[in-house]
């Protein structure tokens, strides 16, 4: 029941089941922080809703080749042709979709310390309503006293903003100290590579508390039954990969028993 991968799997960035994975790995990551918090803080989950486009493929259209006009007795029957439309396309249909995010708060007071955020497909995206809400509330954070964590295991779409270069590998993630901004900490990840334990950090003088996000990955993938789920002879979902990292994929699901040599 465990991910043929080391570290993130791109097969897990299917549209059909990427909500649910970002939900399990939401819930994996607060399982294993809350005991490392307590007693002065607590890890709560805050849901949110995004709208996601999906394609809807259309099989075909129904254009009729002829067009009957009734008219009154009096009136003479006419026929009219019609051309069938030249081209079928698909729509992209906005769905809600729900969200969360992990907030590290301290007891009582519920004063956010630590904000954790897993991306989704919509705050990736350029010029929808979604996208440019997550910057608004990201501004919101660096401009605070709260920590930021960016956790990214999407290929695909555009990046938040940031001052210097992102990594160009396929997943990476960002902390942003409250006390050390505008610097950031950033952990750019391969396809090849196990997901890393990043700090959380909390208020001075605490110390930082580890995240394994491997561990919780593996959680959640085994409490997903992914391995059920997904089809590993197919390729995995766009964006396409490398062509190395698309050889190196091959190889391990070969070497794994997944796939024929």
């Amino acid at each position: 029941m465990q991910s043929p991968f080391p570290g993130m799997d791109p097969y897990l960035e299917s549209a059909a089941i990427w909500p649910d994975v970002h939900a399990g790995l939401i819930a994996a990551m607060r399982r294993q922080l809350q005991p490392r918090l307590n007693p002065r803080y607590v890890a709560v989950i805050v849901p949110y809703t995004a709208f996601e486009t999906i394609d809807v493929n259309l099989s075909r259209f129904l254009v009729p080749d002829i067009a009957i006009i009734e008219h009154e007795q009096q009136s003479s029957v006419t026929a009219t042709t019609v051309a069938p439309a030249p081209v079928v396309g698909a729509l992209a249909v906005e769905i809600e979709t729900r969200y969360s995010r992990l907030e590290v708060r301290t007891v009582r007071d519920e004063t956010v310390v630590t904000a954790i955020e897993l991306l989704s497909p919509a705050n990736k995206r350029t010029g929808i309503d979604a996208a440019d809400a997550y910057e608004r509330k990201r501004r919101e954070i660096i401009r605070s006293p709260v920590h930021l964590i960016e956790i990214d295991l999407l290929r695909g779409g555009q990046r938040p903003s940031l001052a210097t270069p992102w990594p160009s590998t396929p997943y990476v993630i960002m902390l942003s100290r409250a006390d050390q901004r505008p610097r950031v900490e950033i952990w750019p990840v391969q396809l090849q590579d196990p997901l890393p334990v990043v700090p959380v950090p909390l208020r001075d003088p605490d110390p930082d508390v580890p995240l394994d996000l491997g561990a919780a990955l593996n959680e959640a993938y085994a409490e997903g039954r992914y391995d059920l789920r997904i089809d590993y002879r197919e390729p995995p979902p766009p964006p396409p990969l490398s062509p190395v990292d698309e050889a190196w994929l091959t190889r391990r699901l070969v070497a794994v028993g997944l796939r024929q040599a």
